[in-house]
């Protein structure tokens, strides 16, 4: 009789940051580590477009209740814009919709207009976007054939550098290929920044290449690429543990035994710094995560508790 697969060994609570591949969804990569950490609980950090690669952040096991707060980081991204031509998706999966080339632009000329799509700004999602409109995703009422047309929302884009430039021809058109790094809030669409960037130039303009290289705390450095994770499977994947990842991910906040018990009954206790946004990690005496904390207002209540308090 064949002898049975060997059960796959169990993969600890914590964050995998993987490397996405060209070509695969995000809902590919978690399909695939839900089979690789064998279990069902595993969710991501904030959407991948297919073309798009990179940093990808997914949690495993009790680390899924950490996405929540992760979705909300800001990111890095280098990418590829080309002047010129204007597309459906605003990216190179969608069909050329305009082109109007992009002869006699500079450098200077680039410059001034990425100067203007810098800092605290109102950007109009793309249309082809997960944005729900009447309760159907905007990309479905696009490719259906509809004009959607998407509230602008503010956003913040707090770093955005020119790199190389190099005139090409698209099918007869002359176009400026331009690669940029951003660094954006959460909701932030580099597509729609593409898009942007070529109307104010006088022209049309969107995505060839693009890379997320920063989620939050989380960069490349630390990210394992799915064939690596491939070769590994049957072990265990290797896992950020859980207090490891939250010191990466938020402020910190350490607990003495008083404030452990009372954090881990569900009680409030005093905000360290009042007023402090975001979410805050506290830890137990012992290093343990115990909750994420809110402490906007004087007393701080836990958003989620890692730790009950034992009986």
């Amino acid at each position: 009789m064949p002898t049975p697969a060997e059960p796959a060994a169990p993969t600890p609570d914590g964050l995998l940051v993987v490397d996405k591949p060209e070509g695969w969804t995000s809902h590919d990569v978690v399909a695939r580590a839900r089979r690789l950490c064998a279990t069902r609980k595993v969710g991501h950090a904030g959407t991948l477009d297919p073309m798009a690669t990179g940093v990808l952040v997914l949690g495993v096991g009790r680390a899924t209740r950490l996405l929540t707060f992760l979705v909300g980081a800001d990111k890095d991204y280098t990418a590829t814009i080309r002047i010129g031509q204007g597309t459906l998706t605003d990216d190179a999966e969608g069909e050329t919709t305009s082109s109007p080339g992009a002869e006699g632009l500079d450098r200077a000329a680039v410059e001034a207009a990425v100067d203007a799509l810098t800092g605290d700004i109102e950007q109009v999602p793309s249309a082809v976007s997960a944005i729900k409109v009447k309760g159907e995703r905007a990309y479905h009422r696009v490719r259906a054939g509809e004009d959607v047309q998407l509230a602008p929302r503010p956003v913040t884009v707090s770093r955005f550098v020119v790199g190389d430039l190099r005139p090409a021809d698209a099918d007869g058109t002359p176009v400026l290929d331009v690669d940029v790094e951003v660094t954006v809030s959460s909701g932030t669409y580099v597509r729609a920044l593409a898009r942007d960037l070529g109307t104010a130039l006088g022209s049309a303009a969107h995505l060839t290449a693009l890379r997320r290289t920063r989620v939050g705390g989380f960069d490349l450095a630390g990210a394992h690429a799915l064939a690596d994770l491939e070769a590994r499977q049957g072990e265990p994947m290797p896992t950020l543990p859980l207090a490891e990842a939250a010191r990466a991910a938020f402020p910190v906040r350490e607990l003495d035994e008083a404030e452990t018990r009372a954090v881990g009954y569900g009680q409030r206790i005093p905000s360290a710094e009042a007023g402090r946004r975001g979410p805050v990690a506290a830890f137990a005496p012992d290093g343990r995560l115990v909750a994420v904390l809110d402490e906007e207002r004087a007393s701080a209540r836990s958003l989620v508790v890692f730790a009950p308090a034992s009986s």
